[in-house]
């Protein structure tokens, strides 16, 4: 097996003991292996193979995913730029991340409970998802921070003024009583951070970010395969471990990187008749393909209202409109489409 990368790496363990390891990456005939070695002085302890395959992508998701932990721990690379990637923080985006931080770890519970509390009857009474009112991200900071006023508001990571126009009020009059020891502007966040700490939480958002690439990966590789096995929604459902919906939105992206999902759309659309798909087809020709509910009520009727719900049939338009938007791309490049 030939090495292609080789990184040494340490942290402190207890008072003043230095821990060493060992991160190599190495190939054998189209094989890709990742391995971690720990040292005790210079005698090797242990050794853990992370990841042997021949996917080059999948085995970059397993090295960065894994070695995000590691740095999540305390590890500290010898050779900078260990994630093969972009790494530099911006000054402004670095002081945003350090508020997002330090308002994880000194936020106000209750007071972060009571905006959410705030966001679910909201999004209730609106009909929209949580997320497009709020993130938590936000609401955390929001705790953490506790505007009074709307020009402190606006000082928040996040908040716009149409944000804070439309939901500014709210807002502070949840926060704007609460008792606080800081001031604004929050300059004085940066030197209240500990960098160390800092550092290891950056590590840890780089755990997540890279944990779910390595999930869609995976994902799409079971999606692919199973497709190319003429499974149908229920079952990629099932194999995949995720829900119908998300199944659907997944297939969309493969269709969007240029993979042939039409065996899938094939297999689900046999028992729904060729008038009915016209008319969805003929829908998306008169009211466009962004948007779903009016494709929906010009293909069946403004009463429509069926028993069952519309998911079954809101699924049949994405389906559809996966081939109408294949349809209309060939348009534009002569490329012939067949069904």
């Amino acid at each position: 097996m030939q090495i292609v990368f080789l990184n040494r790496l340490s942290r402190m363990s207890g008072a003043d003991q230095e821990v060493f390891a060992q991160l190599w990456i190495g190939e054998e005939e189209g094989i890709w292996r990742i391995g971690w070695r720990d040292f005790s002085g210079s005698h090797e302890i242990d050794e853990h193979i992370w990841y042997e395959g021949g996917s080059w992508n999948e085995m970059l998701c397993v090295y960065r995913h894994e070695l995000a932990v590691k740095m999540g721990d305390g590890y500290r690379p010898l050779i900078d730029g260990a994630f093969h990637e972009e790494e530099t923080l911006a000054g402004r985006n670095r002081e945003q991340l350090k508020l997002q931080y330090y308002s994880e770890q000194y936020g106000n519970q209750a007071v972060y409970e009571e905006l959410c509390a705030w966001r679910r009857g909201k999004a209730s009474s609106e009909r929209k998802a949580p997320y497009i009112l709020a993130s938590n991200r936000l609401l955390r900071m929001l705790s953490a921070y506790l505007p009074r006023t709307e020009e402190e508001l606006l000082q928040i990571p996040g908040v716009g003024e149409g944000k804070a126009a439309q939901h500014g009020s709210d807002w502070l009059g949840i926060t704007a009583g609460i008792p606080r020891e800081h001031s604004y502007p929050l300059g004085w966040v940066h030197e209240a951070v500990e960098e160390e700490g800092f550092s290891s939480w950056l590590y840890k958002q780089k755990e997540i970010k890279y944990k779910k690439q390595l999930e869609r990966l995976r994902l799409r590789r079971v999606l692919l395969q199973g497709i190319e096995n003429g499974l149908g929604m229920e079952q990629l459902q099932a194999t995949g471990g995720i829900s119908r919906r998300e199944v659907l939105e997944a297939v969309e992206e493969l269709e969007k990187e240029g993979y042939s999902v039409e065996k899938l759309i094939e297999n689900e659309l046999k028992e729904v008749s060729a008038e009915e798909q016209n008319r969805i087809w003929t829908a998306y020709e008169l009211m466009g393909d962004t948007f779903l509910k009016p494709a929906l009520y010009k293909a069946y009727g403004d009463q429509f209202s069926p028993a069952e719900g519309l998911d079954l049939y809101y699924e049949r338009l994405r389906l559809i409109r996966i081939r109408f938007r294949r349809t209309r791309e060939s348009q534009f490049t002569g490329e012939a489409v067949s069904y």
